[in-house]
């Protein structure tokens, strides 16, 4: 084999606890290096001293605090003649211990590799020996670090083969020393951090290569990455440092057009990254992420300098190292990957990938594959359950499908946009029907952010909201229990017997926004009610920051829903609090967050209580049976349009009286049957109690009491199980519980399936604003809309979502109503003066039109018929208008606006999953370790 000349260069910097082994095993090598140099940046531990000793004192250069790796090696270089050979230069950290025939095996493969100029090893833990940390290193375009390793990934030769790499790290890198000196050497701009990567950038631009060697062994404690020891070369954060010089790479090395998409995805990157740590309360790490992209932002003056700097084989080296880079795909699923792991209550991790982009030669395509990934997610339970849910819904929802306006029953036809919402919400005084200066429901925000992420469009949110609730529902109790419920199968019946509940197919038949959004949310209740419960202090705290969020949500479009938890949280807090105090102050935050979210909103229904059983849109009586039978109430059935059979959910019924007769888990089983029943009880009181003019629809407590039997149920399947495994008698009665349970979702979705939609909910929904009165309207004016026996004032369009319900002063609505019935009646013009006077201009008549109401209108000396037809009727009013001055805004309205914004975003802040920091490990002086001399 050819002879090469060999300079090993160790630098130290407060390495005394691991420079010792390091030394032993550069002496070691079965090829040993034929020079030995070192240098020692300020070392305050005594490295200086074992370097001394072990490599003699004129072999080592001792070197100010501040100064960097690449730096060391600059100044080792600059002190020492050339060989006159073919030179190469080995690069160790004080940290870094080779195997000992890792030298000799990166020779033979340079001997085998004459276009290769950086060769590196396959570093391992030092502490766990078998566990891999680098196999060579890529990025993304943001300058995101790729090792190709699973987290904890042991070395059993899957990585094995020296094959192409983007970079290689500087602990154990063989560099030729012809090519340091054309590159020039490590840039002294990264004194820490990604130096490795830009030197090996700069090589392939130049045309040579980068190979990672896996014959080759080394044992990495990356001290520095790991904050093992104090960082003096750099007044910033290791963290920051090390985000900056990605960023900074990245952007020095790519050509131009690559240049403007890297920064577009780091600026939005980062903007997301930050969001998410604020979130998840890491606040240094979102001051790190920010930081670190500003200070190349803000000095382009040094960025164009290091372009210039490597403008040299640039654009053509991009060619072959694109190949190399991690696919774009990949970066978007580290993204994902980050947000699940957020979502998951993991914090947002920014980890390196997992997935490895490496080029066997030049020449080789990199495609990642991830066929096995796609269809491991297609094939898992929960999403062959959500597509199920989903497909039945899209059949059974067919009439819906494709109309231009959603509405009917209690959903006001949806219109306007985000901003309209939004507008509505935050204005003092709605200049809408006859006027009003009450506070908005709250839930117009909820519908106006979500609308807002739907790219403004109501429609769209007010969609997924009510005509997606099965798949939605069925989802969320899936992931829901999945820390309740370990059994997958049982899982899987309980969300799908949870999605297809009569309450479900009853709220979207009936257009119940309301009862949609909360039986979504019921299932996350109860999973954040079970952490806050049996969780350690921080998760349960959490959970109740949590808890009561979304609890302000689901009371804000069912105000029912804050007491009905109210009572079995004030059980909760008592029976659990003399076991676990914190239990009693994570339930508190819990029930007082809804309060301090809603008000004042609430204040006002806790003085008008009969509101707090109405939910969110219109309240027709037409929606609601009379008196619910015993039957209804069993099976869970609300009553009103679109509601199955009561046998239909007769299995669930059956299942929960099976677990009746089991001895064992019988606390679950009273729990279980004690939420049931009060469910129940709370829906025969609220469907027996009329509220302006409609009974309360006990949807939501019907709900509630079937999400109790259904916990049940699945929390004691495994006894099904072991039943059926028993024989006998008991295997029989098993296997025919098993069956009825399995009967009621598919039963459920079969009749949702036949039946469709048949309620009042409309795909196509006639505008509420007769289209001739809107285009007479041209300045606003009022509209007097008479339905059946009821009336509406409108004002000049059809209302949003949320002005039907705002209540107008008594006095204003009776002289109106008292009109309005003196017109139909035919009494004469003081009727139509007062509603003139209110600025009424138009009477519009909806379809079906009334003889005898045309008569009278057409009788009244102040009215003009303008049209008549079967789709309604229109008039005009002669007299002169009056106007509804607009009444003078709360001081407060605004300042409490703002101050509900800030409380939200405080409350969504303590509520995110945090994830705690790892603490740097405490330095240690250990003694030094015996050495062999040279």
């Amino acid at each position: 084999m050819r002879r090469y000349f060999v300079t090993a260069i160790v630098v130290a910097h407060d390495g005394g606890r691991w420079l010792g082994e390091t030394l032993q095993a550069v002496l070691g090598q079965s090829r040993r290096p034929d020079r030995l140099v070192g240098a020692d940046n300020g070392s305050r531990d005594g490295s200086a001293d074992v370097l001394a000793k072990a490599l003699g004192s004129g072999n080592v250069l001792k070197l100010p605090r501040s100064t960097g790796f690449g730096e060391a090696v600059a100044e080792v270089l600059g002190k020492l003649p050339g060989s006159g050979q073919d030179e190469w230069i080995w690069l160790l950290h004080d940290d870094c211990a080779p195997d000992h025939r890792a030298l000799e095996m990166l020779l033979h493969e340079a001997q085998h590799s004459p276009k290769a100029a950086v060769l590196g090893p396959k570093l391992r833990d030092w502490l766990d020996r078998r566990r891999l940390l680098e196999v060579g290193v890529t990025v993304d375009r943001t300058g995101r670090r790729d090792t190709g390793l699973e987290p904890r990934e042991f070395d059993q030769g899957q990585h094995d083969g020296t094959r192409e790499a983007l970079s290689v790290s500087t602990a154990g890198m063989l560099i030729r020393r012809e090519v340091w000196d054309e590159v020039g050497g490590l840039d002294p701009f990264f004194p820490l951090f990604r130096d490795d990567l830009d030197l090996c950038w700069r090589v392939r631009n130049a045309g040579h290569r980068v190979l990672v060697v896996t014959t080759a062994i080394a044992w990495h404690a990356e001290a520095a990455t790991r904050r093992r020891r104090p960082i003096t070369v750099s007044g910033d954060h290791p963290r920051r440092l090390d985000r900056r010089n990605a960023i900074f790479v990245v952007m020095a090395n790519l050509p131009f057009r690559a240049l403007l998409g890297a920064l577009i995805r780091n600026v939005f990157g980062s903007c997301l990254r930050t969001l998410l740590y604020v979130v998840g309360k890491q606040p240094a790490n979102a001051l790190d992420e920010m930081v670190a992209l500003g200070s190349i932002l803000i000095h382009p003056t040094r960025l164009l300098k290091a372009r210039r700097a490597r403008r040299h084989g640039r654009k053509k080296g991009y060619i072959r190292i694109k190949r190399l880079l991690t696919p774009r795909g990949a970066a978007y699923r580290r993204l994902v990957d980050m947000v699940q792991s957020f979502l998951a209550g993991e914090g947002p991790v920014g980890s390196e990938g997992r997935h490895h982009y490496a080029a066997a030669d030049e020449d080789a395509e990199v495609m990642p594959s991830d066929t096995g990934a796609v269809r491991r997610f297609v094939g898992r339970p929960g999403v062959l359950l959500v597509a199920a849910l989903t497909l039945v819904t899209l059949v059974a929802e067919r009439s819906l499908l494709g109309g231009d306006r959603l509405g009917g029953g209690a959903l006001v036809p949806v219109t306007g946009d985000a901003a309209d919402l939004w507008r509505f919400y935050t204005e003092g005084f709605h200049d809408i029907g006859l006027g009003s200066t009450d506070w908005a429901p709250p839930y117009v925000a909820v519908v106006a952010a979500l609308s807002t992420l739907a790219f403004g469009k109501t429609w769209l949110a007010v969609s997924v909201l009510l005509l997606g609730s099965v798949p939605l529902a069925g989802a969320s109790a899936y992931l829901a229990t999945r820390r309740i419920i370990p059994e997958v199968p049982a899982r899987v019946w309980l969300a799908a017997t949870y999605a297809l509940l009569p309450v479900a197919t009853g709220a979207i038949a009936a257009g119940r926004l309301g009862t949609a959004v909360v039986f979504v949310l019921l299932p996350v209740y109860a999973a954040l009610a079970t952490n806050l419960l049996s969780g350690e202090r921080r998760r349960a705290r959490r959970a109740g920051w949590g808890l009561g969020l979304l609890l302000a949500v689901g009371t804000a479009f069912v105000p029912l829903v804050y007491p009905l938890f109210a009572v079995l949280g004030v059980l909760a807090a008592v029976a659990y609090g003399g076991v676990r105090r914190d239990v009693v102050t994570s339930m508190a935050i819990a029930l007082t967050v809804p309060v301090a979210l809603l008000f004042p909103w609430l204040a006002g229904l806790v003085l008008d209580p009969g509101r707090l059983l109405l939910e969110a849109g219109l309240h027709d009586a037409a929606l609601s049976d009379q008196q619910l039978a015993p039957e209804s109430l069993l099976a869970f059935s609300p009553g009103g349009p679109g509601l199955p059979p009561f046998w239909v959910t007769g299995g669930l019924v059956i299942a929960a009286l099976a677990a009746l007769l089991m001895r064992a888990q019988r606390m679950i089983v009273a729990i279980g049957w004690g939420v049931a029943v009060y469910g129940v009880l709370v829906a025969i009181l609220a469907s027996r109690v009329t509220v302006e003019g409609a009974r309360a629809w006990p949807g939501v407590p019907l709900a509630f009491a079937a999400t109790g039997l259904l916990v049940l149920v699945g929390l004691t399947a495994h006894r099904l199980a072991e039943s059926r495994a028993a024989g006998g008698p008991r295997r029989l009665g098993a296997t025919l519980v098993v069956a009825v349970a399995f009967s009621t979702p598919v039963l459920a979705a079969g009749f949702w399936v036949a039946q469709g939609v048949p309620g009042p909910l409309q795909g196509s929904a006639a505008d509420v604003m007769p289209a001739l009165a809107a285009l007479k309207s041209q300045h606003g004016e009022r509209t007097l809309v008479i339905r059946g026996s009821g009336f509406t004032v409108l004002h000049g369009r059809t209302p949003l979502i949320g002005e039907a319900e705002l209540p107008v002063a008594s006095k204003t609505r009776a002289l109106v109503a008292t009109a309005a019935e003196g017109l139909a009646g035919g009494r004469g013009g003081k009727d139509a003066a007062t509603l003139a006077r209110y600025g009424v201009a138009m009477v519009a008549v909806a379809p079906p039109v009334a003889p005898e109401l045309v008569k009278a209108l057409d009788s009244e000396p102040s009215l003009e018929r303008l049209n008549l037809s079967d789709a309604g009727g229109l008039w005009r009013l002669l007299e002169p208008l009056g106007h509804v001055p607009a009444q003078p805004e709360s001081a407060l309205h605004r300042p409490w606006l703002w101050t509900q914004a800030a409380l939200v975003l405080l409350v969504a802040v303590l509520a995110a999953p945090g994830r705690r920091e790892p603490t740097a490990e405490r330095v240690e002086s250990p003694a030094p370790a015996a050495l062999v001399s040279v």
